[in-house]
Order: structure tokens, then sequence, then C-alpha cells
């Protein structure tokens, strides 16, 4: 039996997709912060993306990369790895196509299209499995690998009509399960973190304050989480402590749901 490999933080690469702005900075900060080199990807916020670079000058690269696209991907993996003088050790598949958590908005069973649910398939499965892919020979010569994987609590609480999200994010976790047997051999934990609704990323902005309310009253904590909560939560997965945990999804969301 090979020995185990396991990296502390703060000599890790880590890629954070869609990780210049809302859930995906918060990410992207809480690497930073405990001394991780991070790979800031984004796909239209350059802007946000530079602040986050200009904040770490030293620990941070700023890339853009659409992830449904896998040359674009292995491109920016592969920049990485020159960047930082080591391959990409840890990635955290945070991107999501453009969306709305605004439940009165969202079409029903009666009229959602397929077109909207292979948008979202694209951008989160395909996504994270480009990932995968392009870091999986690094990982494999460190015989190290920590994939984490964003979720939804939706799928098992389905409260709003999000068909096409929540549909994805269960691909997403038979992905995560599928690819933790298969990597495991190879030094690679795979796992997931799914919350519910966050107080407040751009993505739910559009919320209606009563739908925070009654979330938060719902709740054991009687609060909704923050970003930096769930965030922070990612940690652990990357961290040694999680060395012999694969496979997994961790529901944060305060309690509101039993898993």
């Amino acid at each position: 039996m090979s020995a185990v490999v396991s990296l502390p933080l703060n000599q890790q690469v880590v890629l954070v997709t869609g990780g210049a702005r809302g859930l995906g900075a918060e990410l992207s900060r809480a690497f930073l912060e405990q001394g991780a080199k991070v790979v800031v990807n984004y796909f239209q916020s350059a802007e946000a993306a530079r602040a986050l670079v200009q904040e770490y000058p030293d620990s941070a690269l700023a890339w853009q990369a659409d992830v449904c696209d896998p040359k674009q991907v292995k491109a920016m993996v592969a920049a990485a790895a020159l960047h930082f003088g080591q391959p990409v050790t840890t990635i955290v598949n945070n991107a999501l196509p453009q969306f709305s958590f605004n439940g009165d908005a969202r079409p029903h069973a009666d009229t959602i299209s397929w077109a909207q649910m292979q948008q979202q398939l694209e951008g989160i499965v395909a996504g994270a499995l480009h990932t995968v892919q392009a870091c999986l020979p690094g990982m494999e010569k460190l015989r190290f690998g920590r994939v984490v994987n964003i979720g939804t609590n939706l799928f098992q609480n389905p409260v709003v009509p999000y068909h096409d999200y929540t549909a994805a994010k269960a691909a997403l976790l038979s992905l995560t399960r599928t690819l933790a047997n298969d990597l495991g051999p190879k030094g690679v934990t795979v796992n997931m973190i799914s919350g519910g609704l966050l107080r407040t990323t751009d993505a739910s902005a559009a919320t209606p304050e009563a739908v925070f309310d009654l979330i938060a009253a719902n709740t054991p904590l009687r609060r909704v989480t923050t970003p930096r909560e769930f965030a922070e939560t990612a940690l652990f997965f990357a961290s040694p402590w999680s060395s012999a945990v694969s496979g997994q999804n961790l529901i944060v969301d305060g309690g509101m749901v039993k898993n």
C-alpha cells in the first residue's frame, strides 16, 4: 500500500471556477487567506477577478476560460502550473451558467425547455468534468488531488421550480460519487458541498425578502447561511483533516435539510 500524500492548504494550488464574484469570490478568499495559491477563473467578470488579484498579488492568478470548452480549461491549467511552478492540486467546481434565484420568475414544468436544461447541464456537469480531466495528470504525478463540487440542497428539498439547475446539480452529485470511486486509487478525493439559498450573492440578489425570512424561520439556527460560512466549509475537504473522506455530500444550510 502506498503512503497517503497530504498537502497542507498553504502548499496547494487551487482552481476556483467562477471564482471572481459572489460565492466564488468568497471561496477564492477563503483559500487565499490560508496561504494557498489560487487560480481565479472567470468568464465575464474580468474587473472583479483583477480586483481580487490586486488584494493577493503574490498568490492569486486571474484567468479567463469558459469551462464548457475543454481546450480553454486545459490552457488555463497549463498556465497556472507555469505561473506557480507546480500543478493544480485542488479544484473547486463553482462555475454556474447564468441563473437567477427567483422562483417566481422561473419556468414551471409546462413551459421549461430542453435548451434551458441543457444549458445548466453543460455549464455544471461538463464544466466539472473538463476541470478534472485537465488537472488529473498533475494530480497523478503528485499522488494527491482534491476536488470539491458545489451542489444544492434543492434536490432533497425541492421547494422552488428550479428544474434545470436542480437536475444539473443532482447529476453533479452522481459524477462526484463515480469520480471518487475511479480516482481514489490515484490519491484524489472528490466531494460535494450543498447549500441552500445564501444571503446574499449576485445570483440570490433577486430573491424576495420574504423568502429569506421563511428560510430563516425554518432553519434550526434561525438565520440564512452566508457565502462566507459556506466557503469556509470547502477548506475542510481540501485540508489534511479530510484525507479519508471521499464521495460525500455535506449539506451546509444551517440544518434545514437533515442528511
